[in-house]
């Protein structure tokens, strides 16, 4: 019987709500339950409460180095090293797409946004710039892999073909979707949602590892001999995606990752710092850290632990695939979420009362000896779009950008 798929996974809830739904809309739920696996879904479920203990744990700085302090000859060479690598096709960047601009008061997925009001340019023509110019300077079309999401995939498609891929040739832009998992309730049961179906969300930026293995991303990389990959979001416009100096710099420092870093503005700042945590890099998210820790000072009186992780990282394809088979471990969060009774009411969620599970790219630096951090200008690579207004909205980037195009 189809629905033994949800009995045999102690989902009689489902299987109750599914009472009030048509034929039709019984077939699209147990559809989209035979493609879960219940095995891991449990299994996240029984340690959602489990949180690793970190008290134990010994952090110091990590080390930097700092692009304003770089030598003349120094930078050469980052840049040499950088552009064979360029120049020969061996390098490919990745931007996490999947989300909307909904914060931005945007009907849409965010890069379709029209950021620059003045040339009406979205996200990710701004972005598509900067491709655009790699191909003036080193005659090559850098391969940009967009991962969007089973929501915006669609719509960010169809943008790309209306506005004919802004110029840049559709063969060297790839879309893929981001993963996504089931949310379940307080039981540990599915979730129906308003549009009666099985509730999933985004497995998170981490996920990025497993779905590039999955659909042939990584196994496409590998036949065009790409060997260095930059990730970063879509929202920071002032992001240099094809960077030379990086690049060189990751491989001179004879690392397989490298990210950069900004000094935070305050010790309250909403950022992930760099850190080493028993010895190794990693990523300590802002409301993870410890109060005395976030303002701790050197000598100089400096922030100790300064370094903002801003989501621009480099990754050899090594890395990629290593991950692809040890998968990133899951993270679990309390959300919001509208769902099904099993009377067949919509009940609008006033309070968190579903679990949602995403892995963190940034989890990945715990498993390196070590990686190498670029700490650089604000002013010059971050000018992020998360709000409507106010800090990071998209007045403040256009000033950043605007600024920063000006006095070039």
């Amino acid at each position: 019987m189809e629905e033994e798929i949800l009995r045999k996974n102690n989902q009689e809830k489902v299987l109750k709500i599914m009472e009030n739904f048509t034929e039709e809309e019984k077939e699209n739920i147990i559809e989209e339950a035979e493609k879960i696996d219940f095995e891991k879904l449990n299994k996240l479920y029984s340690e959602r409460n489990e949180k690793q203990s970190d008290e134990n744990a010994k952090y110091d700085p990590i080390d930097f180095l700092d692009i304003t302090k770089v030598s003349n000859d120094e930078l050469q060479k980052y840049v040499s090293l950088g552009e064979n690598v360029i120049k020969n096709g061996r390098f490919a960047v990745i931007t996490m797409a999947g989300g909307q601009g909904t914060r931005l008061g945007h009907n849409g997925p965010k890069g379709t946004f029209e950021f620059d009001k003045i040339n009406h340019k979205s996200i990710f023509e701004v972005l598509c710039d900067k491709f655009k110019e790699t191909y003036q300077k080193y005659g090559v079309y850098v391969y940009w892999y967009i991962m969007t999401s089973v929501d915006n995939n669609e719509e960010t498609v169809r943008f790309f073909e209306e506005n004919n891929y802004f110029g840049y040739p559709k063969e060297r832009i790839v879309f893929f979707i981001q993963g996504q998992l089931p949310m379940l309730d307080d039981d540990g049961k599915l979730i129906i949602d308003e549009n009666k179906n099985i509730k999933e969300a985004s497995d998170g930026h981490g996920g990025v590892f497993g779905i590039i293995e999955e659909n042939g991303i990584l196994d496409d990389m590998k036949s065009k001999n790409i060997e260095w990959i930059y990730m970063g979001g879509v929202d920071n416009v002032l992001a240099k995606l094809v960077d030379p100096v990086f690049v060189g710099f990751a491989i001179d420092k004879n690392v397989l990752v490298a990210g950069k870093s900004l000094v935070k503005a305050y010790p309250e700042e909403k950022v992930g710092v760099f850190v080493k945590k028993n010895g190794r890099p990693s990523v300590v998210e802002y409301i993870d850290l410890p109060k005395e820790m976030s303002e701790e000072r050197t000598e100089n009186g400096e922030l100790k632990y300064a370094e903002a992780h801003i989501l621009c990282n480099l990754f050899n394809i090594k890395v990629l695939e290593q991950v692809a088979k040890d998968k990133l471990p899951y993270h679990t969060q309390y959300k919001k979420c509208n769902y099904i009774n099993e009377n067949g009411e919509v009940v609008i969620a006033d309070k968190p009362n579903a679990y949602k599970f995403e892995a963190f790219l940034f989890d990945v630096f715990e498993r390196l000896d070590d990686m190498a951090i670029l700490r650089v200008k604000r002013e010059e690579e971050f000018a992020p779009i998360k709000n409507a207004e106010g800090v990071d909205s998209p007045q403040t980037a256009w000033e950043l950008y605007n600024n920063f195009y000006n006095n070039k």
